[in-house]
């Protein structure tokens, strides 16, 4: 294991060029949405609804910080690939679970919009990496606190105010730049294409999901 991914500075492993590098970031992100496509289509809402609530959120965030941690800590393509597919498979569970609740049209829209807002996000984290390292503290706070907030409108007043899904949707916004800025900073390797990918895929996924969300009260 080596130390956290986006805090290598310089590494004993080959270096890659930009467009592999790339490249491999890009198909790794492919991978992901494939599994959460199939794991749409081929496994029913009632089968994951049937398993016990407790179960079910003790192994969704069990398996996300263990892929969390594998695919941060580890130097190894194999090994991060491995964890990153264990955050994959449970965030493609509520991902069934929320586009179910939709019209297909809605979604697909959802997907084109993720899609454009993510290339923006990406490219503004290429122009200005140093603005999205300063907003990074500010970016955590501010969804640390809307976690809450939304907790307590849901689980105490039952209720939840649809600004909270812009807020958020902006949070992540900032979360994509933040992240391409950091992949494009660490030495260009398979394993720091494949961690960085990881991580840009936890910021779209819940991005697409707060822009359903808000289309589909439209």
């Amino acid at each position: 294991m080596d130390v956290d991914v986006f805090s290598r500075t310089e590494t004993s492993d080959k270096i890659i060029g930009a467009s592999t590098y790339n490249l491999v970031i890009g198909l790794t992100l492919i991978w992901g949405f494939a599994i959460n496509w199939f794991m749409v289509q081929n496994i029913s809402v009632e089968s994951i609804s049937n398993i016990n609530p407790i179960v079910f959120f003790i192994g969704y965030f069990a398996s996300c910080f263990f892929g969390i941690y594998l695919f941060r800590k580890s130097d190894s393509p194999l090994v991060s690939f491995i964890g990153y597919n264990f955050v994959v498979v449970p965030f493609g569970l509520i991902i069934n679970l929320v586009v179910s609740q939709y019209n297909p049209d809605i979604v697909l829209e959802a997907i084109r919009v993720t899609g454009m807002v993510t290339f923006v996000m990406m490219l503004l984290g290429s122009m200005y990496p140093a603005f999205f390292n300063k907003i990074a503290g500010g970016l955590t706070i501010a969804l640390f606190c809307v976690i809450v907030v939304e907790l307590i409108e849901i689980f105490i007043f039952n209720t939840h105010h649809g600004i909270l899904d812009w807020i958020v949707a902006v949070i992540f916004c900032g979360y994509i730049g933040y992240d391409w800025a950091r992949a494009n900073a660490i030495p260009k390797t398979y394993d720091n294409a494949v961690d960085s990918a990881a991580a840009l895929y936890m910021d779209i996924i819940n991005l697409f999901i707060r822009i359903l969300r808000i289309l589909g009260r439209k």
